[in-house]
């Protein structure tokens, strides 16, 4: 067995570099003789590549095959391996080390130059090998640009659960990919992608009923964002925190986080969106001014023209005016204006009816919302059977569909049938045995159900 020594292991290097190759060249040296020798066992050269920087260490010896294959990538004998390497510059005959060192550079070191300028050129290759790997397909890629749109598309009318744990699934395999080398403009792609998937999964854990997963969700999505500084997808993502805190019982943060997201979106449908929130939160603290300067600002927002990626994917990413005009309703009834909150909440409906306008789609579940904040205005004034009309499409869900949100709407359209005016009506229970029933199959529940009932 060859006594591996760092005189062994120097040489090795000297082989390799008096021949200008790289340690990438030289293993892909030692794959092609052991080819030549009919071995295809061999791994590949990444592989070989740390073991010859193990061996010219001398911290290891090579295995016989491998100085087998040392010497048909040298062209030498196998007695010869182990020998003693000749000096890196061969001075010639007759002339001493010593005059060596005193003859000038270009005279005694062009073959040590030579070398230099030849490993430095390899190397600069290989360098540009390895930055031209791209760790994904554009097939692939493509295929994730789809299942996102598809995906966002498929939540304004898909059964929230199912379509969480497709979102799940989408979202693991993107983080696989990030976690392989890609070119910049991929691992941006794939972080936008990243962090949109994180909002679609956040808004449908609260529709579940667990707006604490949905909190984590943004704030994993947040970090996506923030390493590309994708300002769409940061409002987006402030706007699903908000979301969730509303729906948690805590108002006052979404009001903040709904304010937060507009410093990075302050034009169109999304940022529209982000003030209906925050108005909608202020009317719960009682603030029914701020609650109607929000409704206007969102009207000005949506008027001021603004595009960009996340629009450009549309479903869950856009925000249609019925979903404005449901918001708007909701919030007037929250602030105790409920003839101008019948009057939107009329006009979400119909719109909602009439079909998406043109680059608009529509939610189901903001659609039966609507429905359910229609039946709950005109409860308070008196009207049982217009009530009951407006909500026969919620009643009408499949278990599957139902939302904790929906639920908990729906306690608070209870607390309205069990005001006195209802006492003594077999219509008001009945109806109020039928959205009783609708919360005991609900898929998830919310804190405090009727906690945020107007």
């Amino acid at each position: 067995m060859v006594h591996m020594s760092s005189e062994l292991g120097g040489w090795l290097r000297r082989q390799r570099e008096e021949r200008g190759w790289t340690r990438s060249e030289m293993a892909r040296q030692l794959i092609r003789a052991a080819q030549a020798r009919g071995d295809t066992s061999v791994p590949g050269a990444d592989n070989i590549s740390h073991n010859i920087y193990r061996w010219e260490r001398g911290a290891v010896c090579p295995a016989e095959r491998y100085r087998l294959y040392y010497c048909g990538a040298f062209g030498i004998g196998f007695s010869q391996f182990a020998a003693q390497a000749p000096p890196a510059v061969d001075p010639g005959p007759g002339t001493s080390t010593t005059a060596c060192r005193a003859m000038p550079q270009l005279a005694c070191g062009a073959a040590a130059i030579r070398r230099g300028v030849l490993l430095a050129a390899h190397e600069g290759s290989e360098q540009a090998e390895r930055a031209e790997l791209r760790g994904i397909g554009e097939a692939t890629l493509e295929q994730f640009r789809a299942d996102v749109s598809q995906l966002s598309v498929q939540y304004l009318t898909g059964e929230p659960f199912a379509l969480f744990t497709e979102m799940h699934r989408v979202r693991n395999r993107i983080a696989e990919a990030l976690d392989r080398r890609q070119w910049p403009r991929d691992a941006a792609e794939l972080y936008l992608l990243a962090g949109g998937l994180s909002a679609l999964m956040a808004a449908a854990a609260v529709n579940l009923g667990y707006p604490e997963a949905a909190g984590e969700l943004t704030r994993a999505g947040w970090a996506y964002a923030t390493i590309i500084d994708h300002h769409p997808l940061l409002a987006r993502l402030r706007l699903c925190a908000a979301y969730a805190a509303y729906w948690d019982g805590r108002p006052g943060q979404a009001a903040q986080l709904a304010r937060s997201g507009l410093e990075y979106v302050a034009d169109g449908p999304n940022a529209a969106q982000l003030h209906l929130y925050g108005g909608l939160a202020r009317a719960r603290l009682g603030d029914a001014a701020a609650a109607g300067r929000a409704i206007a600002a969102a009207r000005d927002a949506r008027d001021r023209e603004h595009t960009d990626e996340l629009l450009e994917i549309g479903g869950e990413f856009g925000f249609s005016r019925a979903a404005q005009s449901y918001y708007a309703g909701f919030i007037l009834a929250e602030a105790g204006r409920p003839g101008d909150a019948a009057a939107e909440l009329e006009a979400a409906t119909g719109r909602y009816q009439a079909g998406p306008g043109p680059g608009e789609q529509h939610s189901r579940r903001c659609a039966l919302l609507a429905h359910t904040d229609l039946a709950m205005v005109r409860l308070r004034a008196g009207a049982l059977d217009a009530a009951l009309a407006a909500l026969a499409p919620v009643l009408a869900l499949a278990p599957a569909e139902r939302t904790a949100v929906q639920a908990q709407r729906l306690s608070a359209l209870r607390a309205e049938l069990a005001q006195p005016v209802f006492r003594g009506s077999a219509a008001a229970r009945e109806l109020d045995e039928q959205v009783a029933g609708f919360g005991r199959v609900v898929p998830g529940s919310l804190p405090g159900q009727g906690g945020v009932s107007p």
